[in-house]
């Protein structure tokens, strides 16, 4: 152990705010059910797949080790298309940094 587990950075919080704010106002674009669900860890994933239109079934393989990456990136996809946007948007989602960019194209571009 080298004593950085379960460390919380000062940015941790703001990335969280930031990214349920962006998760809730892409559900409210996209006319889903129960937008509040983006502030609730675990819960933000079922609404997720509920944005991208997959059954919930997908929420639970992100909950995978492994397979998580492949289901996270479906669902990614799915909520990009949901807001008319290319596929390709989807994938950028799994580079670090670069996702915090999408998801706000994502959230809030028209």
């Amino acid at each position: 152990m080298n004593g950085m587990e379960g460390m919380v950075t000062p940015e941790m919080p703001a990335v969280y705010i930031y990214m349920a704010v962006c998760l809730q106002t892409i559900a409210k674009k996209t006319n889903t059910e129960n937008p509040w669900l983006a502030w609730i860890p675990i819960a933000n994933i079922f609404l997720a797949a509920n944005i991208a239109k997959k059954p919930m079934w997908w929420a639970i393989l992100c909950l995978v080790p492994i397979v998580q990456i492949v289901a996270g990136i479906v669902l990614a996809i799915g909520i990009a298309e949901a807001r008319g946007k290319e596929s390709w948007m989807g994938i950028l989602m799994i580079i670090p940094g670069v996702n915090l960019v999408v998801l706000g194209y994502l959230a809030f571009s028209k």
